[in-house]
């Protein structure tokens, strides 16, 4: 049985304009985490997905995205965009010389990419709530679902 240690952040004095406290974003050039693993916890939580949905409608601000969201909390909103800006797909931006500071979130380019992901699982989701691939009753049903490889001309 393998028994997973807690990771230990190095937390450096806080300056303005960064969090020192949020882990080293995760590397997914170098393999460290896979597509999958992203999509799962992303679409693992509610929050996220409402909150990408959000920022891809144009809603950037962080007060606009909690006044979007009935129910959600400032922390649970904080936890979710720093762990999408660790897996890149949104980055955050302040401007400003003094207080108050302006923040804003956008999508990443793999962001851009990784909604897409996510309006198609929200297609099949819809074609199966709708009853046109009732797998459990006929498991040939999910044949559509696969690939047809290209004809030769």
């Amino acid at each position: 049985m393998h028994v997973r240690t807690p990771t230990v952040w190095n937390r450096a004095p806080r300056s303005r304009g960064t969090d020192s406290s949020a882990p080293p974003p995760v590397s997914l050039d170098e393999g460290a985490l896979s597509v999958g693993e992203v999509l799962e916890t992303i679409v693992g939580c509610k929050w996220s997905v409402r909150l990408l949905d959000q920022i891809a409608a144009g809603t950037r601000r962080p007060s606009a995205l909690l006044r979007g969201c009935p129910g959600l909390s400032k922390k649970v909103m904080n936890e979710r965009l720093r762990k999408m800006m660790r897996f890149h797909i949104l980055e955050r931006t302040v401007s400003g010389s003094k207080p108050p500071l302006r923040v804003e979130y956008r999508l990443t380019p793999f962001g851009q990419r990784f909604l897409r992901i996510l309006r198609e699982v929200r297609k099949l989701q819809e074609a199966v709530d709708a009853g046109r691939f009732a797998a459990r009753r006929n498991p040939s049903a999910l044949r559509s679902l696969r690939p047809r490889p290209a004809r030769a001309q």
